[in-house]
């Protein structure tokens, strides 16, 4: 396969859209869309997110010390892009994009009630990088959709329909369908064809 270097860039995806909610010491909350966001530790359990410096999620979360991570679908592409390009210091967001926050259970900043997966976390910990801070939120609780549960238990990952982000292109995406099972107790469920 032929390539092209590209340099030194953020171009790697499929990157998880999100909309991270949080609340300031005044009780004003923001939402922002990030997607420089991944589970970063099992044990403790933890989810890192990288923000710019200047943002005013970045400012809450200092403040308060917790933040929430709110899975975005693919029906909120247009609502998730937009709160990605305004500020929450000019504009109240969740009433711009038509969107509700709910009490969390164990921290200050809301829940996204139309997210289907959302994601409690405790600031532990930040790393600088430049104008950016790598925030480690150790994951508190996780709220998933009812309906993304099966009669066995098992959860139903079309129901959660994940929007993704391309970074480097600019282009959102769903992520279409299944290939396969990953390993499982140990066996790998499909095997390589000579």
């Amino acid at each position: 396969m032929e390539k092209r270097q590209l340099g030194p860039c953020v171009t790697f995806f499929p990157q998880p859209t999100t909309l991270v909610s949080s609340v300031g010491n005044d009780g004003q909350v923001n939402i922002m869309t990030a997607s420089w966001v991944g589970i970063v530790s099992k044990t403790p359990p933890t989810m890192a997110v990288s923000l710019n410096v200047n943002r005013a999620t970045y400012e809450q979360i200092r403040q308060t010390g917790c933040f929430v991570v709110n899975l975005v679908p693919a029906s909120l592409a247009v609502e998730a892009d937009f709160c990605g390009l305004k500020s929450g210091r000019d504009e109240d967001k969740l009433i711009a994009a038509g969107l509700t926050p709910v009490p969390a259970s164990k921290v200050a900043a809301p829940l996204l009630d139309e997210s289907p997966l959302n994601v409690e976390c405790v600031l532990r910990d930040e790393v600088e990088l430049g104008e950016y801070r790598l925030l480690l939120g150790e994951i508190v609780e996780i709220h998933a959709a009812e309906q993304a549960f099966t009669e066995s238990g098992s959860m139903d990952a079309r129901v959660f329909d994940p929007l993704v982000y391309l970074g480097g292109i600019r282009e959102y995406w769903n992520l279409g369908q299944k290939q396969a099972d990953a390993y499982k107790d140990g066996k790998q469920l499909f095997e390589k064809k000579p």
